[in-house]
């Protein structure tokens, strides 16, 4: 039943999952600024979510947070029927939660396919499965699921990232057009380059190359990260004006305008930083050296027998265990 309209942001009541730092916590921080009534903050990392609760109350805006792995859809459907139970609404759903992990897809093992997959598109699922009943029986709300400018584009070093960023795009655009019928809002944020923990791996995601941090960011130079705090101010404002898709920061629109206005021009730039990658950081050529001898090595330990295998297996499932231990709800 229709208790009101969405309030932008005066005593509004958001979620936000992956809100422990980075982008999540900037976008706390931002709303409790513009007069947020409640702010849940959703994350794995606990410590930092009490941190960013305690900045929140700060500003005089109140603030939950609940430890979350956006993988476990018990969790999360608990968590909304919690804050739909105390809150009596939710206005905004920021299903920010994401990881990534950094290599050549030739190199990538199954427990990277499966972390990245299993947050960016599983936990996205579990929260718009959540939320999106409780904002349409409402009558108003928006989701604001944050995919990538990697959405929009293709990378090299990042092609499972990719492909679940695509999806989420995706996913917004066409629940988008079903749920404004209903008074509800669907957007998609898109981040370009932004100065937050994932660009050296966040919470949970890594790089497959034996890189420092300080290479890890000088990659991610060459794409001028922006400050996280412009972000989130300019992110609130474009979904005070129900964008469809926020591309941020602004510097970015331009590539994705001429990519779509100039077929093959996209495949070729990509390819210049995929060449000019491998030139300038000679670590991640090794990484693809190792990479092979790897793969010689399992392609000659396969012919040693089924026993071996067999141990292989439960070796792949203790690690496989082990990531799954580590991983969640990571702050972007």
């Amino acid at each position: 039943m229709k208790t009101g309209g969405i309030r932008t942001y005066q005593g509004a009541v958001a979620i936000i999952t992956g809100g422990a730092s980075g982008i999540g916590r900037a976008i706390a921080i931002e709303l409790a600024k513009r007069g947020a009534a409640e702010i849940v903050i959703a994350d794995l990392q606990k410590a930092l979510a009490e941190g960013v609760a305690e900045e929140v109350r700060a500003l005089s805006s109140r603030a939950t947070v609940v430890v979350l792995d956006v993988r476990d859809v018990d969790a999360v459907e608990r968590m909304f029927a919690e804050v739909e139970r105390v809150s009596g609404r939710i206005d905004y759903v920021f299903n920010n939660a994401g990881t990534g992990v950094m290599g050549e897809t030739e190199l990538l093992e199954k427990r990277d396919w499966d972390l990245t997959i299993d947050i960016n598109v599983g936990g996205v699922v579990n929260v718009v499965r959540a939320a999106y009943p409780r904002l349409l029986a409402q009558g108003y709300g928006h989701i604001v699921n944050t995919a990538s400018m990697a959405g929009l584009v293709g990378s090299p070093f990042l092609s499972v990232y990719v492909a679940t960023k695509h999806f989420v795009v995706g996913l917004s655009k066409s629940m988008r057009i079903e749920a404004a019928r209903h008074g509800v809002r669907v957007s998609a944020l898109c981040p370009g380059a932004v100065r937050t923990p994932l660009l050296t791996g966040g919470s949970i995601g890594r790089s497959i190359y034996e890189m420092t941090e300080e290479r890890k960011l000088a990659w991610w130079e060459r794409f001028y990260p922006g400050d996280v705090s412009l972000f989130a101010k300019q992110t609130a404002d474009e979904v005070a004006k129900n964008r469809a898709i926020i591309v941020l920061p602004k510097h970015n629109r331009l590539s994705v305008a001429l990519f779509r206005m100039i077929p093959g021009l996209e495949e070729i730039v990509a390819s210049k930083i995929f060449e000019k990658t491998l030139r300038d950081f000679p670590e991640m050529t090794r990484g693809r050296r190792a990479g092979a001898e790897a793969g010689a090595g399992a392609g000659a330990g396969a012919e040693a027998g089924a026993g071996a295998e067999a141990r292989a297996e439960a070796g792949a499932g203790a690690e496989g265990a082990g990531a799954g231990a580590r991983a969640g709800a990571s702050s972007r």
